[in-house]
């Protein structure tokens, strides 16, 4: 039976942590490990994670470099065959939401789905502004990241470190070098996670954009990028 790894990266996580733990928790699917990476936490964050306590549930609580750096240590940390990242506050979609992804196809390097939008209390706001698409490739996300990063499971012998160069789009630059390495990519057209409508990359949305247009101009070159980003604003007006 395949394993899956589920990284959450935490810091004064108290307000939103403990959904994600029992959405963890209360999944169907038994081979789950749950990481928690925490930043050396000042508020109730460890409390929390001493409730929840349980073999399945690993984690550390030291400084760190910031959220990629975390997520790195992460990564290191993971012993299952897949993984995935889930922010303090997101949860899967339903309670069978790990059964239906580990039921694909064990050749596949990636496995994806759709992502609802919830609110602080995690109602359901919208769905998310991007659509998966039917196929996803590494020049997919040209059109901007199609998949959310916490719908986008990776195969963990072809995971790569995220790049520290980039402080707020990192997992924009390391979803297209994952896409780049794999050979079977898997849609699952299933509703995969709910995502809390914030986060680092929203609270530096102007930040976040000048560092994905470097990364596609990295991955796609510099007269595809420029002319792509023309049509977005073309696009933009004519709505």
């Amino acid at each position: 039976m395949k394993k899956l790894s589920v990284i959450t990266v935490t810091f004064n996580a108290e307000q939103t942590l403990e959904r994600t733990l029992k959405s963890v928790c209360l999944q169907s699917y038994p081979e789950i490990e749950h990481i928690i990476v925490d930043g050396l936490s000042t508020d109730h964050t460890i409390d929390l994670i001493h409730k929840y306590d349980n073999d399945k549930l690993l984690w550390i609580s030291e400084p760190d470099n910031g959220l990629y750096d975390a997520m790195n240590k992460g990564i290191k940390m993971a012993t299952g065959d897949y993984l995935c990242f889930l922010n303090a506050g997101d949860t899967f979609f339903a309670n069978n939401t790990v059964e239906l992804i580990m039921q694909s196809d064990s050749s596949a390097d990636i496995i994806y789905g759709e992502t609802t939008i919830v609110d602080n209390e995690g109602n359901f706001l919208h769905m998310r502004r991007l659509k998966a698409p039917d196929k996803l490739t590494w020049k997919s996300f040209k059109q901007g990241m199609l998949v959310c990063h916490q719908a986008f499971i990776v195969k963990r012998e072809i995971t790569e470190q995220y790049d520290l160069e980039y402080k707020f789009s990192s997992d924009f630059d390391w979803a297209i070098r994952m896409l780049k390495k794999s050979k079977v990519i898997i849609n699952t057209n299933q509703f995969l996670i709910n995502y809390l409508n914030e986060g680092v990359t929203t609270l530096n949305r102007k930040k976040s954009l000048k560092e994905r247009y470097r990364i596609m101009v990295k991955h796609y070159g510099k007269v595809s990028t420029f002319l792509h980003h023309i049509w977005f604003i073309i696009r933009f007006a004519i709505k």
